[in-house]
């Protein structure tokens, strides 16, 4: 049953955490009155949990591209409700995307350059709006240490201080593990 809301690539079996988190989405759909229309046609195509440091977990869902926007409508109420089933790890929901290397070739039927949104620093761009999501990005800065070293500052939107200040640990961990990229937190007055 819990396998309609969760659709993997090329049709592999979820595991058994994936198919935790699909369970508790459809827990979610029928109890929930306020939810039960938002989430009907909704689903995810994967579910992890990553280690965030001194002892925190969080859980990082999948959701496919097309279906990112309708995510966001609900976004503020379906964490509130996941956090609340899995014991206060936070729950960042991430879109699904694809990065096509430089050497991308079309089909001879569509010839041009890969597309934009595909490249590695596009998608890398996006899974960071879709983590600090509703927050908004104000500003963005690249800070080259002497060693070599790159810490990427991110600058938000002031006005979500108090919601989102204990969360930004998570955010810079969660970034880190999907990216491979230092990145700082600040809140724009």
């Amino acid at each position: 049953m819990s396998n309609q809301k969760i659709k993997k690539a090329g049709g592999a079996e979820p595991d058994e955490f994936e198919a935790q988190v699909a369970q508790e989405l459809l827990n979610l759909e029928m109890t929930s009155t306020e939810l039960k229309a938002s989430l009907s046609n909704l689903y995810i195509t994967a579910a992890k949990e990553v280690d965030c440091g001194a002892g925190r977990k969080a859980i990082i869902i999948y959701v496919p591209f097309k279906l990112q926007r309708s995510f966001q409508k609900v976004q503020a109420r379906l964490v509130r409700e996941l956090e609340k089933k899995f014991s206060g790890r936070h729950v960042i929901i991430v879109a699904q995307r694809n990065i096509l290397g430089k050497s991308y070739a079309r089909s001879q039927k569509t010839k041009g350059l890969r597309p934009r949104s595909r490249t590695l620093t596009a998608v890398q761009d996006a899974i960071l709006e879709d983590i600090v999501y509703p927050t908004e990005i104000t500003g963005k800065r690249t800070r080259c240490k002497v060693d070599g070293k790159r810490i990427l500052k991110v600058y938000l939107d002031g006005r979500d201080q108090a919601n989102v200040e204990g969360r930004t640990d998570t955010y810079a961990a969660v970034y880190g593990k999907l990216t491979n990229k230092q990145v700082s937190f600040h809140f724009s007055s």
